[in-house]
């Protein structure tokens, strides 16, 4: 079942390498998606999955996704958050971005629980083709 990007699964899923599936969230963040995936080993012990997910374009115009995994084990968690927070708010102070005001629009929409993605789509005037569309046959 798929809800606001948490994937929640009632029965266990196994992956490709018999890991079960706990838990999933996908975050949409732009041309890329990642995916945080909660999985039990033989052991029932839960480790993290992190996959960054980008669309890309052969030559001959078919498209795949160019996978990146990253396996995260609970024995690292808290290192791992401290690290990632020190350097987030290292980036954050050393090099301060303006906010753009469509982009703080989108920020204020979020904090008030609209979407950002229904944000945007409210915003620009045009009409929404996807790849997947060029290639059907209208009636």
């Amino acid at each position: 079942m798929i809800d606001e990007g948490n994937v929640k699964s009632e029965e266990y899923v196994a992956d490709g390498a018999g890991r079960e599936e706990i838990h999933s969230k996908a975050v949409r963040a732009g041309k890329r998606t990642y995916f945080f995936d909660v999985k039990a080993t033989r052991r029932n012990d839960y480790y993290l999955t992190i996959t960054e997910s980008k669309k890309r374009f052969n030559r001959d115009g078919k498209f795949f996704y160019e996978k990146h995994k990253l396996f995260l084990y609970k024995e690292d968690f808290d290192k791992f958050a401290d690290s990632l927070n020190e350097i987030i708010a290292f980036i954050r102070e050393a090099n301060p971005q303006p906010i753009d005001l469509e982009d703080s629009a989108v920020i204020e929409n979020v904090a008030e629980g609209v979407p950002a993605e229904e944000h945007v789509e409210k915003e620009k005037d045009f009409t929404n083709v996807e790849f997947e569309d060029l290639g059907e046959e209208s009636a």
